[in-house]
C-alpha cells in the first residue's frame, strides 16, 4: 500500500485494490491472456484521467489503458508482474454534444459503441461504424485499435470517423484537438497519431465523431458464388450499379454456412442449393427500399447472365434483412460452439484475395493434417477472417492440443503468404501482444525506426501499455 501512496488523492472515481474487485479486469475476452495490476482505477472525468497518469509518470508505475476489453489480441491487459496500475476508461461515458448541422457528435472514451449509434439515431444520424461487441466496446478502444467492422467498404474505418481527439499524455498533460473540421492543414497530424496506437502513446478520453444521414431504405442480398474470383466478379457489378449506395459486401464460404446451420437451429439458409462461396451485399438508399432492391437487382442480373452468380436471395422486409445478416454474424459465435480455433485477421489488396486463397489453402492442406478453413469476411475493403478448426472427425483434448500446437506453423505459413501479396497481418484487430512479434518481422528496418523514434519521443519512460504493438 506505501507503493500507492497518493494514488488516491489524484483523481476522483473508483480505486480497486481488492484481488477479487480486479479480477475481472486482468483477463482478455477470448480469456487467453491474464495479467496482474497494483490497483485498478475508473477516473470519472479527463482531468481525473490526467491526474493518473502524471502520478504514474512521476513514480514510474507503467499504465495499461483500457475500454470494454473486448479486444482480441490482448492488447488491454497488463502483464504478470503486478507493477502496472489497469486504467479502465467506462466511468467516461458521457455525450457531450451533438451537432446535426455539422454531422458531428463528442463521445467521451468510455460511451459504447451501441450508446453513441443511439445517440446519433436520436439527432436523425448515422455514427457508421458497427461490430458485433457493439453493445460492450467502447468508442475509446475502438480509435486505440482503428477498428474496421462491416461497412468500411462505404464509410471508412474508425480512424475516418474521426474528425478530432481529447487525449492525456504520458506525462500527464491533457491536449484539446476537439475540432470537428474536415479540412485542417496546420501541422503535424496529431489526431492520427493516436488512433491505432493501442494506448502506447497516450490515452484517448474524448473524440469528435462524424456522423451521416440515415438511409430512407436498407437490402440485404445474399449470393451464391462458384469461387472467390467469381464473388470479386459479383462486387464489380455491384459497385458499377449502386456506386455509393453499396455499404457492405461480405464473403463467406459453405464451411461458414454449415457451422452456423449446425449451431443456430433457428437460423433459415435462404438458398435451396449448396455452393462453394456466398457473397453478402447491403444496399443502403437515400430514397426508398424500393429503389435500392431496384438497383440491387439490376447488379444481380448482369452476374447471373455472365455466370458470377448462380442464384440468389433478396430481402423483402427488415425480418429478412436481419436474417441474412445473422448469416454472417454468427459466423463467430458458432466456430467458437464448436471447438479450438486458430484465427487470421489479415488485410490484402481486393485484387490479389482469389490468388492468396488459392495459394493458403493448398498450402495448409498439404502440410497440416486434421484441419478445417473457416475462411469469411469484409470482401469490399479487403479484409480476410482466415481462419482453422480441427477436421470434424478430430475431437477429444488430445486432437485439440495436437491442432493448437501447429498454430505457430501455421501462422508463419499464412503470413507470409499475405506478406507475399502486399498484404497486412492485422487489419482490424491490432497487434496488441498477439501480433506483435510477427509483426516485427515483416517490417521495414526504417520503418521499425520510425515507429520506434514516435514512442520514445511521446512516451519516454516507456511507462503506456508496455509491451504491446512494439517488439
Amino acid at each position: 500500500m506505501t507503493a500507492l501512496h497518493g494514488l488516491r488523492e489524484a483523481f476522483s472515481g473508483r480505486l480497486l485494490l481488492d484481488e477479487d474487485e480486479k479480477a475481472p479486469f486482468l483477463t482478455d475476452w477470448r480469456g487467453r491472456w491474464r495479467g496482474q495490476a497494483c490497483a485498478v482505477v475508473q477516473p470519472d472525468t479527463a482531468q481525473d484521467v490526467a491526474g493518473v497518469l502524471a502520478w504514474c509518470h512521476a513514480r514510474n508505475v507503467p499504465v495499461v489503458p483500457q475500454g470494454g476489453n473486448t479486444g482480441l489480441s490482448g492488447g488491454a491487459v497488463p502483464d504478470g508482474a503486478g507493477a502496472a496500475v489497469l486504467l479502465s476508461l467506462t466511468r467516461l461515458n458521457r455525450i457531450r454534444s451533438v451537432d446535426p448541422a455539422n454531422h458531428t457528435l463528442v463521445a467521451e472514451a468510455g460511451c459504447t459503441l451501441l450508446q453513441v449509434q443511439q445517440a446519433a439515431e436520436e439527432a436523425g444520424r448515422l455514427f457508421a461504424l458497427s461490430l458485433a461487441a457493439e453493445g460492450s466496446c467502447t468508442i475509446g478502444g475502438n480509435l486505440a485499435t482503428n477498428a474496421g467492422g462491416v461497412q468500411v467498404l462505404s464509410f471508412g474505418n474508425a480512424r475516418e470517423l474521426c474528425l478530432g481527439l481529447e487525449v492525456v499524455t504520458p506525462d500527464g498533460e491533457l491536449w484539446n484537438g476537439l475540432r470537428g473540421l474536415r479540412k485542417d492543414n496546420t501541422g503535424y497530424d496529431l489526431r492520427d497519431l493516436f488512433i491505432g496506437s493501442e494506448g502506447t502513446l497516450g490515452v484517448i478520453t474524448a473524440a469528435v465523431l462524424k456522423l451521416h444521414p440515415r438511409p430512407a431504405g436498407q437490402v440485404a442480398c445474399f449470393v451464391a458464388v462458384p469461387g472467390p474470383a467469381a464473388a470479386l466478379q459479383v462486387l464489380g457489378h455491384a459497385q458499377s450499379r449502386l456506386g455509393s449506395a453499396l455499404t457492405a459486401c461480405e464473403l463467406v464460404s459453405h464451411t461458414c454456412l454449415q457451422l452456423v446451420a449446425r449451431h443456430m437451429p433457428a437460423v433459415r439458409l435462404p438458398l435451396q442449393d449448396a455452393s462453394p462461396w456466398y457473397v453478402l451485399l447491403e444496399a443502403s438508399d437515400g430514397r426508398d427500399e424500393n429503389h435500392a432492391r431496384e438497383a440491387i437487382e439490376s447488379a444481380l442480373e448482369q452476374a447471373l447472365d455472365d455466370g458470377s452468380a448462380t442464384d440468389a436471395a433478396v430481402s423483402a422486409s427488415l425480418s429478412q434483412f436481419e436474417a441474412l445478416w445473422a448469416l454472417r454474424e454468427n459466423i463467430s459465435e458458432a466456430q467458437a460452439a464448436e471447438g479450438k480455433n486458430i484465427k487470421h485477421d489479415i488485410a490484402l489488396p481486393i485484387s490479389r484475395i482469389p490468388a492468396f486463397l488459392a495459394e493458403a489453402d493448398a498450402a495448409l492442406m498439404q502440410r497440416f493434417e486434421g484441419i478445417r478453413l473457416v475462411t469469411f469476411g469484409h470482401l469490399g475493403d479487403g479484409n480476410l477472417h482466415y481462419n482453422l478448426s480441427p477436421s470434424p472427425e478430430r475431437t477429444g483434448a488430445e486432437h485439440a492440443a495436437a491442432f493448437l500446437a501447429m498454430e505457430p506453423a501455421i501462422n508463419r505459413v499464412v503470413h507470409d503468404l499475405v506478406a507475399a501479396q502486399g498484404g497486412s497481418i492485422s487489419a482490424e484487430h491490432g497487434l496488441g501482444v498477439l501480433r506483435r512479434d510477427e509483426a516485427a518481422r515483416y517490417r521495414s528496418p526504417i520503418e521499425q525506426r520510425l515507429m520506434a523514434a514516435i514512442k520514445q519521443a511521446l512516451d519516454p519512460k516507456g511507462l503506456m501499455n508496455p509491451g504491446k504493438l512494439l517488439a
